[in-house]
């Protein structure tokens, strides 16, 4: 596969990853790469990608998209061309910035699909996690203002997962964390993952997430790809585990975007709303299910259609929704004209959802 010569030398694990102590050597050795690249100093007040606002080519204060997937040479190597698809295998910054640029997105948000679960094998997570995180960080060090990056963790390794957000958040300067909403047989919200939300909401940190396959549902139906399904519904169960678990009240200062709209969560809104006016959750809820729900931010890949944004919007305010486009799986350009076709949105509506509803969150793309 090939990639952009410049960011080859940051694949840092390729040639040292076996060797004792080089892991710290390939740290040393990233560092270093930014003054040969010349993109900017490593200072520990600035990071490698808090660049100057964008100063490339591409539209000026255009769509923010939150859900923008990428692919790198150790994640290839890692889970296989196969495993994780050509969509990705082949994924290139020059790809994604044409499609950005075709349908007037400024910024993409980088993230790791759950392709081939690649950060399931423990042996491998948290050096998988770092080298995904120097690469996008490189990526978006090389394109200023073009790309935003959410810091990869090792889950549901706690420990590996905190040293990870520090780096990510503190050297790298990411713009939030990435999980999946699920990790074997645990939810988004489980009291298992409590120490590193306690850490993200004293950061009051910026959270994506993005549906995998738990281990209850792999392959129910033959034939039929996990994610037709499963993904939407492991989305729904991560949102009403973080809301009636008791998470999202534990930690407020947590900023979250749930994919794909919430799943199948608008079209069961019924039953939760019923949920939160029983009596074991009825005082926690004074504003019912909508009012918790409304807390969260929910994209629009592969949603842009009258039939979802229609559930969504009813159950969430205009100000939960942003921009998301599943890039390199669906065009940018597809999302735009279905948002503007569906019926649902005013011109006022879609400048919200296209932007200004996230970037409070990610203000060093005010440009």
């Amino acid at each position: 596969m090939k990639h952009p010569s410049s960011c080859n030398h940051i694949t840092v694990s390729d040639a040292n990853q076996d060797r004792p102590g080089a892991s710290s050597a390939s740290r040393r050795e990233f560092l270093r790469s930014v003054a040969v690249v010349g993109v900017g100093a490593m200072l520990p007040a600035t990071g490698l990608i808090a660049q100057v606002a964008s100063t490339g080519g591409g539209p000026k204060a255009g769509r923010i998209d939150v859900h923008n997937h990428y692919g790198s040479p150790a994640l290839t190597a890692a889970v296989g061309e196969k495993r994780l698809g050509a969509a990705v295998a082949g994924w290139t910054p020059e790809k994604a910035l044409a499609d950005m640029d075709g349908a007037g997105v400024s910024t993409g948000l980088l993230s790791i699909a759950p392709q081939g679960d690649p950060f399931g094998d423990p042996a491998t997570a948290v050096r998988l996690a770092r080298d995904c995180n120097e690469y996008a960080a490189k990526v978006a060090a090389d394109h200023p203002g073009r790309f935003g990056v959410y810091g990869m963790t090792p889950m549901p390794n706690i420990d590996g997962t905190l040293k990870e957000i520090e780096y990510a958040l503190d050297t790298l300067k990411a713009d939030g964390i990435c999980f999946f909403t699920s990790y074997g047989d645990k939810w988004l919200g489980d009291a298992a993952f409590n120490p590193v939300f306690e850490e993200l909401n004293r950061r009051k940190t910026l959270v994506y997430t993005h549906p995998i396959t738990a281990n209850c549902c792999k392959n129910l139906i033959p034939n039929l790809g996990d994610g037709a399904i499963e993904w939407g519904t492991d989305t729904t169960r991560a949102v009403a585990n973080m809301i009636f678990n008791g998470a999202q009240a534990r930690y407020p200062n947590v900023r979250m975007i749930f994919s794909h709209g919430g799943g199948t969560m608008p079209f069961l809104v019924e039953r939760f709303a019923n949920m939160a006016k029983g009596a074991q959750y009825a005082s926690k809820f004074p504003d019912g299910f909508a009012g918790a729900a409304a807390k969260y931010f929910y994209d629009t890949a592969q949603v842009a259609n009258p039939a979802a944004m229609s559930a969504l919007s009813k159950v969430v305010p205009i100000s939960s929704i942003v921009f998301g486009t599943d890039f390199p799986f669906r065009k940018a350009g597809e999302h735009v004209q279905g948002l503007k076709d569906c019926g649902v949105f005013s011109a006022d509506d879609l400048r919200k959802i296209d932007r200004e509803n996230i970037l409070p969150f990610v203000p060093r793309f005010k440009t």
